[in-house]
């Protein structure tokens, strides 16, 4: 049968897709919606299938709260010229309502949940077989109780947070949240920091205290012999030294050796308490950069986060806070 543009446009409205896109189903379909949508399906299903590998680096993040669930997600794909797509937008806002509805607490869950004529899932394979691109959901978060605050990172749907306070207190919640977005904290608290991730920040910070402490050693040494400390920095320095006439063969072993000397020397009578006290001053500015309470609130340098909120209500605190994002562009580390 000849497929009409009435019939094009009818096929489009419920599946997204092209209009060649559809002209071509509904001609393979004879003219049968459900077979062509099947056919929509399964070249998403191919797309999908071929572009596994590829790297879905852009997207759309959204967050809702209802006053009782929060949530947030990411609905990623390959390029920003799909992720401003307000198809693709309104697919992560649907996706989002329904997480949000049926209070999901895990990404499969999500996925799982009945959507138009399958699933989620299907509905995001559906989209990228339309698009050609790469689709996947990721960065699903979730908080649970009252006084919640979400927060789009200039409403570019690129980085969306979630803070949750102890107390009702919306507009601090909400600076919280911009904080979150500006700073990404990976914790609360000290006290909710991995005890493996404590022990291996303590045990970097002594190595790299003790390597300080050797060069700087080793520095005053070479210093007070003469040498150039540009010129015996390293081996390629040395040599370039050697080249240019700034320095003998023999003053560049004596470089060497008095370097290895004075380093073996120094690690072996290194003050195992004075290591220990700057290791955990090191730890303490660790503890300021990543901990959410810690940090200096951004609005007044002055004050910690912790401390903003107590000049507000000296019982009030952040008890919960979550972030999802699509690419690091933001000036975050996590």
């Amino acid at each position: 049968m000849a497929v009409t543009m009435a019939d094009i446009t009818k096929l489009r409205k419920m599946t997204g897709a092209g209009m060649m896109d559809c002209k071509n189903a509904l001609t393979e379909a004879e003219g049968d919606y459900d077979k062509a949508m099947e056919i929509i399906r399964k070249k998403g299903q191919a797309v999908a299938a071929k572009r596994s590998e590829r790297d879905a680096s852009e997207g759309c993040v959204l967050a809702k709260t209802t006053g009782e669930y929060a949530v947030v997600i990411a609905l990623k794909c390959e390029t920003d010229f799909v992720a401003q797509n307000a198809d693709f937008v309104k697919l992560t806002q649907d996706i989002l309502d329904l997480a949000v509805a049926n209070k999901c607490k895990t990404l499969d869950e999500v996925k799982a949940l009945p959507m138009g004529n399958g699933t989620v899932q299907d509905a995001v394979v559906d989209r990228s077989g339309i698009t050609g691109e790469k689709m996947e959901l990721d960065g699903y978060k979730f908080i649970e109780g009252e006084n919640i605050a979400v927060y789009d990172h200039m409403n570019r749907h690129i980085l969306c947070t979630m803070v949750q306070t102890n107390l009702p207190a919306q507009g601090q919640a909400h600076e919280i949240a911009m904080q979150v977005a500006a700073m990404n904290p990976v914790a609360l608290d000290e006290a909710s920091v991995p005890q493996e991730v404590k022990d291996n920040e303590l045990k970097i910070a002594i190595e790299k205290t003790k390597e300080e402490q050797v060069k700087k050693a080793v520095e005053a040494a070479l210093k007070k012999a003469g040498f150039n400390l540009y010129i015996a920095e390293s081996e390629e320095h040395l040599n370039e030294g050697i080249m240019k006439g700034m320095i003998t063969e023999a003053q560049a072993e004596e470089i060497r050796q008095m370097k290895a000397k004075v380093a073996e020397e120094k690690a072996a009578n290194l003050p195992e308490q004075m290591i220990q006290n700057i290791a955990n001053g090191r730890m303490a500015k660790f503890y300021k950069d990543v901990c959410l309470l810690k940090q200096e609130y951004i609005q007044d340098a002055k004050m910690t986060v912790a401390e903003y909120l107590k000049s507000v209500n000296k019982d009030l605190t952040v008890v919960a806070f979550n972030l999802s994002l699509i690419h690091i562009s933001e000036p975050t580390r996590h």
